[in-house]
């Protein structure tokens, strides 16, 4: 295939079915020169109508820039396709119609929603490994793969191609599913270099684009990576960018840099995703090096990750180990576990929820009277455990043990008006 077999995808994408080829570059959004024209006649090493093999792959769903074309990285989604994964995109379209508003909250949404659809639709094909799946974005399209990733546990990890999680993070902030702490999965965000001071005062630019990156910082969940080339500007992750984009003068490297960086951000998507998707070591041993280790030269890029913060045993964890056990013995697993984690804590409103949760279903109200008493023995100064205690021995028939609990919660706290009034009941 040549460049201008993706550029018939583009025409029916934009509705130019009938636009002749020679004229393509004229209603194109990037010039029609001659180095641009030559572009077109470039040939890929993709092939046209190839049939999957007989095997499942992992899943990568590709989010465009802002109201961008599905193909604008197809070099990039023909590579990773080339090594073992189903890759899936659609373009960039605005809500009513095929136009954005400007970046806007619902505009995010919509693309989010887009991605939404394709994850529906790639699980229809008999070839795709679903549960193995992954988001890839470039610009606005950096920005749409995070919120969807907020709201869908089955994707794995996030490829961010200089997205807009970096520039636009305030616009991610307003949407009703945005939860920095649902972020789990690995991601990497692969970013231009940083802008030169003549550039960031000529576009006026805010020049905290070159050191600001408020979402990576806020990353405690995840395993993240950051790389910064210093041979690409913003249009160059993607396959258009390069082949099309004029050079800005200014600021921009030669061809062949700016090609070598394009192919290196290939590589390191290749390799993230083979590490967290095909849970291959080499790729990750490759991932966590530093790129001088992997023969890349110290001037071509900046390299840096951090780990997730780890976990501390919470309540969950103790709630499983108590679930094992049917919910007998747990002052016993409480002061076990404590040996191990000193800093384990029940809380008061937690014990008190899971108690009632148990109570009222006859088939684990004894579960719901176990919690209470464990509950009512850390912290014997609440009242309204010692009133949850009651109301459970009350539902049981055992009045003179929920006499005794709402006692005990009234001379903790003499004004529970349940208390008096249950006390009050319970002397007719």
């Amino acid at each position: 295939m040549n460049v201008l077999d993706y550029m018939e995808i583009l025409k029916e994408e934009e509705e130019w079915e009938f636009l002749p080829n020679d004229q393509i570059l004229n209603w194109f959004y990037y010039p029609n020169n001659l180095a641009n024209q030559n572009h077109l006649k470039e040939w890929t090493t993709a092939q046209y109508g190839i049939k999957p093999a007989e095997s499942i792959f992992p899943v990568i769903v590709y989010a465009p820039s802002y109201q961008a074309s599905s193909i604008e990285n197809f070099a990039l989604c023909e590579y990773l396709a080339s090594h073992g994964y189903v890759v899936i995109s659609s373009p960039s379209r605005g809500t009513e119609n095929r136009f954005f508003e400007g970046d806007t909250p619902k505009d995010l949404e919509t693309q989010a929603r887009d991605i939404e659809f394709l994850i529906k639709e790639v699980q229809k094909l008999p070839y795709a490994e679903t549960d193995h799946m992954a988001t890839m974005g470039f610009s606005f399209g950096g920005l749409s793969n995070v919120l969807s990733q907020m709201r869908n546990e089955n994707i794995m990890a996030i490829v961010s191609l200089d997205g807009s999680i970096k520039y636009q993070y305030d616009t991610l902030k307003k949407s009703p599913f945005f939860n920095v702490d649902k972020v789990n999965v690995p991601f990497i965000h692969m970013a231009q270099k940083n802008i030169p001071e003549q550039v960031l005062a000529e576009d006026k630019i805010d020049p905290e684009l070159n050191t600001k990156f408020e979402f990576y910082d806020s990353l405690t969940n995840s395993k993240a990576y950051q790389l910064k080339f210093h041979n690409m500007t913003h249009s160059y992750f993607s396959t258009l960018g390069v082949l099309f984009q004029s050079r800005d003068k200014r600021q921009d490297k030669s061809d062949l840099e700016i090609m070598e960086s394009y192919r290196l951000v290939s590589q390191y998507a290749l390799n993230f995703l083979d590490a967290f998707l095909k849970n291959d070591p080499k790729a990750l041993k490759f991932l966590n090096n530093d790129p001088s280790q992997n023969g890349i030269a110290k001037d071509v890029l900046d390299y840096q990750t951090k780990e997730p913060k780890e976990k501390g045993f919470g309540f969950n964890d103790f709630n499983e180990l108590a679930a094992e056990q049917n919910y007998g013995n747990l002052n016993a697993l409480y002061e076990s576990l404590l040996k191990e984690h000193p800093i384990l804590e029940l809380p008061e409103g937690k014990l008190n929820n899971l108690g009632l949760q148990f109570v009222f279903n006859p088939k684990t109200s004894a579960y719901g009277i176990n919690v209470f008493l464990l509950a009512t023995a850390l912290y014997p100064n609440s009242s309204n455990l010692y009133d949850s205690l009651a109301e459970a021995y009350l539902f049981l028939g055992e009045k003179d043990k929920a006499v005794t609990s709402f006692k005990k919660s009234l001379d903790l706290n003499p004004q529970n008006q349940n208390a008096i009034d249950r006390l009050e009941q319970l002397r007719k």
